[in-house]
């Protein structure tokens, strides 16, 4: 076993953890002051609940071993609860365990993103049932697809079809290092649903809602940079020359989406604002995420720049089509994923149009990006009707203008005291 890359993976495991409670910090800036504490909880919730289903069925799911890959759905019944994997086979890098542990707070992350496009106005223990039914039939399954690297079986080798299967069927398969399309386009997507299945929130227009506290903003904005190190370094699942390139590429790309979304906020309002420096910092870190070992440093700031332009415009979609995405998860990690799933297909280092001159590196991009929008899309749209038919998924609108906080919560995010 190789102690080095096994101490980096699991630092690196557990800098991605610390981006759930970044985003916490981000969301609960964006809010009303009196939902900080219902959008924090959303995100804390999700760091529960999905780390128990991860361990019990989760990786089981994702990773089923080569039996299971011939299906689209399976479960690796011998790796439930993850006895089968406290021993470290011989000649391996690292133990099984600390990939499993890796790829837990992958999934924990993809699910609290989803919050953000229903802030204000959502019950706590229905965005849980939601969480608990999209994370077992949506994203365990999707991050077999992407994340499944493949098992050797004879002179086959068994993976996720968005790898292995597109290699089979047109000799190059999808691109997409730290999920692009399993984490930001499965979470966009889901979030697009939800905020169709609850609808606006009361007075919503544009400008009604303004964030907060900018500062629990920015203060996100930089714990999840800082994890997001962990997040595509760490996918290489060592210490190399592929870990470092994905490192610099993401610095590069969010420094430059940042530059471009203050751009398009000063040519478009007049005047930069902090809320938009961290939200472009995000979106190019969403646009990197699948890309950042598949481009030079050069491209990753085209990329960058891209996409913090391109989400900086995109935010206002919402108005245009009159759905309620509170803090943009869909102007950001829908629209960047797509951005940088696609980008690929023109500048992937070898396989992009640019160096080979052949489409098919963005044909399969694009069927891999879309393929997960419409399944996540789909899916979310039944469970998140299903459960608003039910139990309820939204606060009456009384509940909403009171404040989420107090009525789901019983608690005050901020207590005003007078002498």
């Amino acid at each position: 076993m190789d102690q080095g890359n096994t101490a980096f993976l699991l630092i690196m495991a557990a800098l991605v953890l610390l981006m759930t409670p970044g985003l916490a910090f981000f969301y609960g800036g964006l809010v009303k002051a009196k939902s900080v504490i219902s959008m924090m909880m959303m995100s804390f919730g999700a760091i529960g609940l999905i780390g128990v289903l991860w361990v019990l069925y989760g990786y089981a799911i994702a990773f089923p071993g080569a039996e299971g890959l011939v299906a689209p759905w399976s479960i690796d019944w011998s790796a439930i609860g993850l006895t089968s994997l406290l021993e470290t086979p011989e000649g391996a890098a690292y133990p099984p365990l600390a990939f499993v542990a890796f790829q837990a707070t992958f999934a924990i992350i993809t699910v609290a993103l989803i919050s953000g496009a229903i802030a204000d106005r959502a019950k706590f223990g229905a965005w849980m049932v939601f969480a608990a039914i999209w994370a077992t039939i949506v994203y365990f399954p999707v991050a077999s697809w992407v994340f499944n690297f493949g098992v050797e079986d004879g002179s086959f080798t068994y993976g996720g079809w968005t790898t292995f299967g597109m290699q089979e069927a047109f000799g190059v398969g999808v691109i997409d290092f730290a999920g692009g399309t399993a984490v930001h386009i499965n979470a966009g997507a889901a979030a697009l649903a939800l905020a169709l299945v609850l609808g606006k929130r009361v007075g919503f227009s544009k400008g009604a809602h303004v964030p907060h506290n900018p500062p629990f903003v920015l203060l996100g904005a930089g714990l999840l940079w800082f994890g997001w190190f962990g997040f595509n370094s760490g996918s290489e699942l060592a210490a190399d020359g592929t870990a470092a390139l994905a490192w610099v590429n993401t610095l590069a790309a969010p420094a430059a989406a940042l530059l471009a979304w203050l751009l398009v906020e000063k040519i478009k309002d007049g005047k930069p604002t902090s809320v938009g420096a961290a939200s472009g910092a995000v979106a190019g870190l969403v646009a990197i995420t699948p890309a950042c070992a598949s481009l030079t440093p050069g491209w990753a700031i085209v990329l960058g720049l891209v996409a913090g332009a391109v989400c900086a415009l995109a935010i206002d979609l919402k108005f245009k089509f009159g759905f309620d995405d509170s803090l943009d998860v869909v102007g950001i990690h829908l629209v960047g994923g797509l951005i940088g799933t696609l980008y690929l297909g023109f500048f992937a280092n070898g396989t992009g149009l640019i160096y080979s001159g052949d489409p098919t590196q963005l044909l399969v991009q694009a069927i891999a990006a879309f393929s997960v929008l419409i399944y996540s899309f789909v899916l979310a749209f039944i469970i998140g009707t299903l459960i608003q038919k039910t139990m309820g998924f939204r606060v009456t609108n009384e509940d909403e203008i009171a404040g989420v906080d107090t009525v789901v919560h019983g608690e005050d995010a901020y207590k005003l005291e007078t002498v």
